[in-house]
């Protein structure tokens, strides 16, 4: 087995908690300075544009992001992984801004800030796109950058979702149980969440992207029973004796037809 990349996409829907969920989100795409598998990258938020609840949980998720520090330090954000990795997040981010998208917060800013410390620094940065089928919306980014799109119905949430090549996690952000289970049993990826921004299964579940996209290459997943198997042996013997012929056997199996010959005759 062997992971591929993600393109991981969160829905959230108009009945979801605004406090909750924009810190889920942030945690999800920011932590870890965005560059882990199960980091999210997209924000499909479901509804009236216009709505005052779903401009809130932008606003909110803006407002939480901006105040991420840097550092190394615990409940800060540390620099990402090398410069290659810096230059492709910063390409995407410049892209998105000739394609037309709104930068609502400019990661950008921590180079200058952090110019005198060593790493490689972008913050967090969030992206509003008008257009779905922008660079950053569709292809891995890898960085603390979170792209959001408005959507009118849960059918185009999925459709944006279900239409890029990975299928590694998502997540659904709603107090309805009605409407997640809707999401859940439409949505292609491997690993769901509700109302959890890093669906990361626990053991015995297995961790792994979905067969047929370009988060999983391979077979079985890398944890829980798939790995088991995987670094199991099933060893199997066929095997075939000739009748022995030493005393002991033959007086067992003598006294055994004797005592068959006996019940035999009972049932008779």
């Amino acid at each position: 087995t062997a992971l591929g990349g993600a393109k991981n996409h969160l829905i959230a829907l108009p009945d979801c908690d605004v406090e909750g969920t924009s810190s889920d989100v942030v945690v999800s795409y920011a932590g870890c300075a965005g560059q882990r598998c199960m980091a999210a990258s997209v924000l499909l938020i479901v509804g009236d544009e216009e709505d005052t609840h779903q401009k809130a949980l932008l606003q909110n998720v803006i407002e939480k992001a901006a105040k991420i520090q840097p550092g190394t330090e615990q409940g800060k954000m540390g620099p990402v992984i090398d410069d290659h990795s810096l230059k492709k997040i910063l390409s995407y981010i410049e892209r998105s801004e000739k394609e037309g998208a709104t930068i609502l917060l400019d990661g950008r800013s921590w180079m200058s800030e952090m110019a005198n410390t060593k790493g490689n620094w972008i913050g967090p940065t969030v992206i509003l796109h008008g257009n779905k089928a922008d660079g950053a919306m569709n292809e891995e980014v890898f960085g603390p950058v979170l792209s959001v799109h408005h959507v009118s119905t849960w059918q185009e949430a999925i459709a944006i979702e279900n239409a890029n090549p990975f299928g590694n996690a998502a997540a659904i952000y709603t107090t309805n149980g009605g409407h997640a289970e809707w999401f859940l049993t439409r949505v292609r990826a491997a690993m769901l969440g509700v109302n959890i921004g890093i669906p990361v299964p626990r053991e015995p579940f297995s961790f792994g992207g979905l067969y047929g996209t370009k988060s999983k290459y391979g077979d079985m997943d890398i944890t829980g029973d798939g790995a088991i198997e995987f670094f199991t042996n099933r060893i199997k013997i066929t095997s075939k004796w000739p009748v022995p012929s030493v005393p002991e056997y033959i007086t067992g199996l003598v006294k055994q037809q004797q005592g068959q010959e006996k019940v035999n005759g009972i049932v008779d």
